[in-house]
């Protein structure tokens, strides 16, 4: 079956690795034929949330490319993802739902449509997320 995305792009921390992060990078293997995933930098992870991962960004390579799904990995190194989109030649991007209709990613659809690259909203996992698994871990430790 013919995919509609030739190379899709999408980006994530990937802290603790859990069934979100599998789900989405599922999903969006099934649209394209190739996918490249940008793990963020601790330092970017530091900047943007004021926190360090709890893995560090080598090991959270290596687990995101042990994944069937992913055909290579990058590093995400600052926020310029025009930059990336076209390096990459890139005809799509995905992005968990959440973050859809927020001032950020208004701009992105703009500037991504403009290089020939739509924007894909992947829906979110209910229940589960790294901050989740933090508070979690909080309690047992508590």
């Amino acid at each position: 079956m013919e995919k509609p995305f030739k190379m899709g792009y999408t980006t994530g921390v990937y802290d603790m690795f859990h069934i979100g992060h599998l789900n989405i990078l599922r999903r969006a293997k099934e649209l394209c034929e190739t996918l490249v995933v940008g793990v963020t930098t601790d330092e970017l992870c530091f900047q943007r949330k004021n926190k360090w991962p709890i893995i560090n960004e080598k090991e959270r390579m290596a687990i995101v490319e042990a994944i069937r799904y992913v055909d290579r990995v990058v590093t995400q190194e600052d926020m310029n993802k025009l930059r990336v989109v076209k390096e990459l030649g890139a005809d799509v991007v995905f992005v968990g739902s959440d973050w859809k209709g927020t001032d950020a990613w208004n701009h992105y659809e703009q500037e991504f449509a403009e290089a020939g690259c739509s924007v894909v909203y992947l829906d979110h996992t209910p229940g589960i997320c790294s901050d989740t698994l933090r508070k979690r871990l909080t309690k047992q430790d508590g």
